[in-house]
């Protein structure tokens, strides 16, 4: 007989839809707990890394395999081209970057370029600020950086600027230093 629905039917009719969703959702979508770090994902950089070797007018900087502590992960990974019309990275050159969660979750970063230093440094340390103080770390001269955002150690080479830099310790930032392999491809 139609038109005798009652509140009770339609709210086991409710329940019923609720159940099969919940169904659907537990055993048909995958999850992915393994993944406790809000979306951060780790990437593999191995390609790219050769990609820029073979590309780049500057031997390209990263860490060997093994060379870093225990927890620490690349989680981005590019590298841009200089071209004729200056489109390669903000300062005018070819540009690498290489970005990593060390084990407490801090941010550091690995970049490059063969463009105008000043502007490089400035774009990359989010306008961190020359300091005094220098490092010697494997045969070559970093000045230590500081900023609001990010602290960094600058490398000035003929050819090429090699930027260590982010929100991690100065211990974490010379680790990462010490740990680069700087090689054409």
């Amino acid at each position: 007989m139609r038109g005798k629905e009652t509140v009770r039917d339609m709210m086991l009719s409710m329940a019923a839809i609720g159940a099969v969703a919940a169904g659907i959702y537990v055993f048909q979508i995958p999850h992915d707990d393994s993944d406790k770090d809000g979306g951060v994902r780790t990437v593999d950089y191995r390609v790219e890394l050769q990609t820029a070797r073979r590309a780049a007018p500057y031997p390209v900087a990263a860490p060997e395999p093994g060379s870093l502590p225990k927890g620490w992960r690349a989680t981005s990974v590019t590298y841009t081209p200089a071209t004729g019309s200056g489109s390669g990275g903000a300062d005018g050159g070819a540009a690498w970057h290489l970005g990593f969660l060390d084990a407490q979750r801090e941010y550091v970063s690995v970049e490059q370029s063969d463009g105008k230093p000043a502007p490089f440094i400035a774009n990359v340390t989010q306008r961190a600020r020359a300091t005094k103080d220098t490092q010697r770390i494997d045969g070559k001269e970093w000045v230590r950086y500081e900023g609001d955002k990010y602290d960094a150690l600058v490398c000035r080479e003929r050819g090429v600027t090699t930027v260590v830099t982010g929100t991690a310790s100065a211990a974490h930032l010379t680790k990462m230093a010490a740990a680069l392999e700087a090689r054409k491809g």
